[in-house]
Parts: structure tokens; sequence; C-alpha cells
């Protein structure tokens, strides 16, 4: 009889004892997060800027100036503005800063971040270059696109972000094109084009 109630005892409490894990598992989050895949570039990717592109020096209120294609959409930001043509973008935003930006602060802050923020973000280099504004930093990278408004559509893309600091500011100067369209020698125009004012 003792050995009995000694076997219900133990099998009451495993029931109550997987009764609350189970209860505990459906209570908490999943904390997997899915991570947004890469898509494949375009066989042809549109995207080149004409050899023949005219450009135009745009002057930011927020003491910045920088040649842009002539005849692309403009779009007003409060820490500066962007250019786009389809898939082409061009975008400088401009912010106050305490401390000059190095390439340490950049692997260590902006780069992270571009990582968590942007769309399947893989960044290829990071390096220092000197252009007539002075010194700065420049990350390499590919991402997706926004989805298309209409047919929901992403492409891959290749980026170039630069980073200028200046004034007690930081520029961020950031040219998006399809993954392999030729516009080294444009974005080098535009890159270096570049004043504080």
């Amino acid at each position: 009889m003792i050995v009995v109630r000694t076997i219900a005892r133990n099998a009451a409490a495993i029931v109550m004892a997987l009764t609350i894990t189970t209860t505990v598992a459906s209570l908490t989050p999943s904390v997997a997060i899915a991570q947004e895949k890469a898509v494949a570039p375009e066989a042809n990717p549109p995207g080149d800027i004409p050899d023949n592109q005219q450009f135009v020096t745009f002057v930011a209120k927020q003491g910045a100036s920088l040649k842009v294609p002539e005849g692309w959409g403009r779009t007003d930001t409060t820490a500066g503005a962007s250019f786009t043509d389809k898939y082409n973008r061009i975008e400088l935003a401009i912010q106050t800063s305490a401390s000059a930006l190095t390439m340490e602060s950049v692997r260590s802050g902006q780069a992270p971040e571009l990582q968590r923020t942007g769309h399947a973000v893989h960044i290829a280099k990071i390096e220092r270059v000197n252009l007539p504004a002075g010194p700065g930093v420049r990350i390499t990278y590919t991402s997706n696109s926004e989805a298309n408004a209409v047919t929901s559509k992403k492409i891959r893309l290749e980026n170039q972000r630069f980073y200028f600091s200046g004034n007690g500011k930081i520029a961020e100067l950031t040219f998006s094109a399809p993954a392999g369209a030729d516009n080294a020698d444009q974005w080098a125009l535009m890159s270096k084009s570049f004043r504080w004012k």
C-alpha cells in the first residue's frame, strides 16, 4: 500500500512539473528574429548614369554643397536631402557632433548601425579617403532596396557611404545603384565635389 501511494505521489508530481514547464514555455516569447536575405543581383542591371549626364550644385541649408545629377527627383529632409532616379539614389545627411570622426569611431559606431538598420547589408570594405573636403571614411557595401510600392520587388544594390567631419558636424553622403551598374566615375565626381560651407 505504501509503495502504491509513493508511486501515485510521484506520478502526480511529474504531471504537475510537466504542466508548469509547458505553461512557462508557452508564455516565453521567441527571441529568434528572421534576418532578411540578400536578393540576387539583376542579370542586366539598370542604373548606369549616362556619360553625358549634366550636374548642378546643390547647397544644403545645413552647411554643405555638392554636385548632383540634373533632373533627378529631390526630397528635402531635416538633415539634408535625397536625390533619386529609379533605383539610383544619393542621400546627404548632416548632424552636429561634439567629437571628430575617426576610422575607429566609424568601425565601432556607424558600421554596426548600418548593418542593424539596413536591408541585408554586407560590408565589403571600410577605408580612409582623402578628398578635397578633407579626410574621411568610406564604407563600401551591398544591400537590398526598399520594396517597390507596386510590385513589392526588391533588387540588390551596391553602395558607397562617405563620412566627413568639419565645423562641428558630421556629413553622411551615400550613393546607391543596382548591383553591377557602372557609376564609379560619377560617384567619384560627386564625392570630390562635396564642400563645407
